[in-house]
């Protein structure tokens, strides 16, 4: 891959691994407001286990931090550090959507060809493995752009 040898193979991991962490740290805080938008009668949430939409994190867990630490040694300058803010807040918000995309094809198919894979034909399964492909394989593609376009500050 001609960007990964450029930015280096290390650069771009800690940048991917940086941006699911950040994920997961928003995801916490996202839990915990759906947790407690249930238990309010008149909450608005959305039904794929997700809550009402994205909960950003801004602050790091303390994998995140050094993750962060290692790819960026020396601290960013404002007008970097703002532009890497920027892609991890667009990232999570991305890999939101990519997993409500996720669940709403789960749901939808499951509803159609029902819950046990087991009952399935082999066209169903078929159908129903490249269905989570092609949402997994998009996720993978727009993960390395986030990550490339993360690594690249400095």
């Amino acid at each position: 891959m001609p960007n990964e040898a450029r930015l280096g193979p290390d650069r771009l991991g800690l940048a991917r691994e940086l941006l699911r962490e950040a994920v997961f740290q928003s995801r916490a805080k996202q839990a915990a407001s759906s947790s407690l938008a249930r238990s309010d009668p008149e909450a608005k949430s959305g039904n794929c286990g997700l809550g009402a939409h994205a909960a950003i994190e801004a602050q790091l867990s303390a994998k995140g931090r050094v993750l962060a630490a290692q790819l960026w040694p020396t601290a960013l300058a404002s007008d970097a550090a703002l532009r890497a803010e920027s892609t991890i807040f667009a990232w999570i918000e991305r890999q939101d959507a990519l997993d409500r995309k996720r669940n709403h094809f789960l749901r939808d198919f499951r509803t159609a060809n029902g819950f046990d894979r087991v009952k399935y034909t082999a066209e169903q399964l078929a159908a129903f493995e490249s269905g989570l492909a092609r949402v997994n394989e998009e996720e993978d593609r727009l993960r390395a752009a986030a990550a490339e376009e993360l690594a690249r500050q400095s």
